[in-house]
């Protein structure tokens, strides 16, 4: 290993340094660290450990729900309740906020986690990851309710998300840009690799669900079929589609070579509001995606400024490449 190798740890104590700050965030990112850790290996031993397959019950979504769904949701209470630093917690998997135990001290922040994004894909052994976002309690409160968690995207602390795929990695912000690690597994530390992340402008690499395109409102079904004519077409250039299905890897292959990733409104979704979660994707993933320049917005708003109703509310979600998205959004605006 290079001895020169910065530790997430002690890049997050020199940013708390830089902001002046008292160590809460840096202790609370490092149980969450650990908690991503944990996670890995199980991700990583699969069904060595009996870890895949179907648990036979479903999430507050009505989705059904894998093993590892459950036993990453666990890990990650397990290892954010008792430190300190939260006054509450909300996961993906639960109806209500996860309280911190009565006894136990109490911090200023709170933690909204999807403890295992894409899971679908586990069983084929496809990437999968954790999304996190860290906002402040309001003050006063020491047993948050659900509307103490309703902040909008533009409060965020901090946001991040580990991906679990031939090497397992952490991206985070604090809101002075986009850092990666990878995790050494010989020593167990996450170490940064991927120093201030960056997104082009401009891209030729799209990534939607096309199966669903005969649902897609018209300015999304003309964004991609003018990709799809290529050089014949309007933009007169090629375009590469690509779709995983896990958005934690959607989004790090833009963060790591540019594109747009899009799950649009569906016709199918439009009573939902649509299929991502704000609290725990959309939120998250777009405070990552504008600190590394690029933009993030339903098609019609940017997410980020979005107030939320609920702790399960649904967004459509387009992101990436700030002049692809821009071009969605003004067909949006014609």
């Amino acid at each position: 290993m290079p001895t020169n190798r910065t530790t997430v740890t002690h890049f997050i104590i020199n940013a708390m340094r830089e902001k002046h700050g008292h160590g809460n965030l840096t202790l609370l990112l490092n149980d969450v660290v650990t908690a991503c850790k944990v996670i890995s290996d199980q991700v990583n031993h699969g069904a060595l450990v009996g870890a895949l397959g179907s648990a036979g019950s479903e999430n507050v979504q009505g989705e059904t729900q894998k093993k590892l769904d459950i036993l990453s949701n666990d890990i990650f209470l397990r290892f954010n309740e008792l430190g300190g630093h939260l006054a509450g917690m909300a996961s993906e998997e639960m109806d209500d906020p996860y309280p911190i135990p009565e006894g136990a001290p109490r911090g200023k922040y709170l933690l909204l986690f999807d403890p295992l994004d894409g899971s679908s894909n586990i069983d084929v052994n496809v990437s999968v990851g954790t999304i996190f976002s860290i906002l402040k309690c309001p003050d006063g409160i020491e047993h948050p309710e659900v509307k103490d968690f309703l902040q909008p995207g533009t409060t965020q602390v901090c946001a991040g998300y580990a991906l679990y795929g031939p090497s397992s990695m952490l991206v985070l912000t604090t809101g002075e840009g986009v850092n990666g690690f990878t995790l050494d597994q010989n020593i167990g530390e996450f170490l940064l690799t991927h120093p201030n992340m960056t997104i082009p402008e401009d891209t030729r690499e799209f990534a939607i669900n096309a199966s669903n395109s005969r649902f897609w409102e018209a300015p999304v079904k003309r964004y991609v079929d003018e990709c799809l004519a290529g050089e014949e077409g309007p933009r007169g250039e090629n375009f590469n589609m690509r779709w995983i299905a896990s958005m934690v890897a959607e989004v790090h292959r833009i963060l790591v070579r540019g594109g747009i990733f899009m799950y649009p409104m569906d016709e199918r979704m439009r009573s939902k509001g649509g299929k991502l979660r704000l609290m725990y994707e959309a939120n998250p993933m777009g405070f990552i995606v504008e600190q590394a320049g690029g933009m993030c917005t339903t098609g019609r708003e940017r997410i980020m400024e979005i107030q939320p109703t609920g702790l399960h509310q649904r967004v459509p979600v387009i992101l990436g490449s700030k002049n692809e998205v821009q071009r969605v959004v003004s067909y949006h605006e014609e």
